[in-house]
């Protein structure tokens, strides 16, 4: 990457990524999804059912709110004050997981928290995301995208590792946290919240923002409003924009359940402790960092397209193998290899929008993004939730994120990525 291109903006910007992450890794994947299945729940089959309904609760607000706020925004002119408004309500709902004790009663605030988090980090994502073309030349975007996925990867492990090996493992002896109220997972949650403040503050310090309309906030939302069902029009007649957005739909749901229920998989069909779930959470992020950063380059070198056709079809072979696994030892082996090609599939997405949307409508096409993120988001945790229940098996629940990744694949070898 040529020299000019390293500056404070744009490293700013990738840092972010590493300000975020640690809210997926932790809060959603490996340590309060597996603390809530096992330690609030009455069981791990009724917290993964209940995990799925308010996943699909939290897609379905952010399915309605993403291209409304992308609208707005795109006529107010800056991202970062929408930004800090997410990044704040994001701090807030995970702070108050403190107060998530291991017992019955802590059901609804857990999962009114989690939902209010999830919404208010998805929308973040919406501005967040259209920053990137006006950060970087468009050759370069590829590169920039991954690099920027890479670098949430390393926050997520150093987040990880932090949680498991000063909380987890030294908590009660160095903080007094009572392992008799999971205060040593419990804390977490605050821990994240200020991980996700600090680490994001040099964006909206040293990251350029786009230049204000001249509306006001007021004027910008009525005119945002009133535009929205033509802008989406407008961006839905590029048909190569609009065939990648269903395909998109299809395989990011299947990525995204997996997401949601891994941890919990793991807790409920292997048995791992906490610690162990925390290490393997480690493990995952440095699989999935490496793969992130090297195929940051395959983007820029043979496209889009066939980055992300190559990452599924690593998910779908090492998924069949992981869910297929009678041991834990074989979770372990098949597991890692799959965290190659998560980063991959997310940055290349990221990446192929970018090039594929105009760009008078870049902020709207990223809310579509998200919509298409989240469109049918709450079919993959509720399908995997309800055949977990109908065959009682977490495995059976954990097949069905195949299907959804093969189908968005199939459909993607039809975009034409010039």
């Amino acid at each position: 990457m040529e020299k000019r291109i390293f500056n404070r903006s744009l490293l700013s910007w990738c840092l972010y990524d590493w300000a975020s992450s640690p809210f997926s890794t932790i809060i959603i994947t490996f340590v309060f999804a597996a603390y809530f299945t096992s330690s609030i729940a009455t069981s791990s089959i009724k917290g993964t059912e209940l995990w799925g309904d308010a996943s699909s609760f939290a897609a379905l607000i952010i399915a309605i709110l993403s291209p409304i706020f992308g609208a707005i925004a795109d006529n107010y002119g800056r991202r970062k004050p929408w930004l800090g408004l997410f990044v704040l309500l994001t701090a807030v709902a995970t702070a108050l997981l403190w107060y998530a004790l291991p017992e019955h009663q802590s059901l609804a605030w857990v999962l009114t928290w989690v939902v209010i988090g999830t919404i208010a980090f998805e929308l973040g994502n919406v501005f967040y995301n259209a920053m990137m073309p006006g950060l970087a030349p468009e050759r370069y975007l590829g590169r920039v995208s991954g690099w920027a996925w890479g670098t949430g990867y390393v926050g997520g492990l150093v987040c990880l590792f932090t949680v498991l090996y000063c909380f987890i493992h030294h908590g009660e002896t160095w903080f007094g946290l009572s392992k008799a109220t999971a205060a040593q997972i419990r804390v977490s949650g605050p821990f994240v919240s200020v991980w996700l403040v600090v680490f994001a503050l040099p964006l909206f310090l040293f990251t350029k923002d786009r230049q204000a309309t001249g509306l006001s906030l007021r004027q910008a939302t009525h005119k945002g409003l009133r535009e929205l069902g033509s802008s989406i029009k407008k961006i839905l007649m590029h048909r190569e924009v609009f065939k990648f957005l269903i395909a998109r739909m299809i395989y990011i749901d299947g990525l995204n359940t997996l997401f949601a229920f891994g941890g919990i998989y793991a807790a409920g069909t292997f048995h791992m402790s906490m610690s162990e779930i925390l290490a393997f959470g480690i493990a995952m992020n440095i699989t999935a960092g490496i793969g992130a950063f090297t195929l940051a380059w395959v983007d820029d070198w043979i496209g889009s397209k066939r980055t992300i056709l190559i990452a599924i079809i690593g998910l779908c072979s090492f998924g069949v193998s992981t869910v297929l696994a009678p041991t834990k030892m074989g979770f372990w082996v098949f597991a890692l290899p799959l965290g190659l090609f998560v980063g991959p599939v997310q940055a290349a997405s990221r990446t192929m929008l970018a090039r594929l949307a105009p760009r008078e409508l870049i902020t709207e096409a990223f809310g579509l993004y998200a919509l298409s993120g989240k469109a049918t988001a709450f079919v993959g945790p509720w399908l995997l939730g309800y055949v977990t229940y109908l065959f009682n098996s977490q495995r059976a629940g954990m097949s069905t994120v195949l299907v959804f990744m093969l189908v968005g694949g199939i459909i993607l070898l039809f975009v034409r990525e010039d």
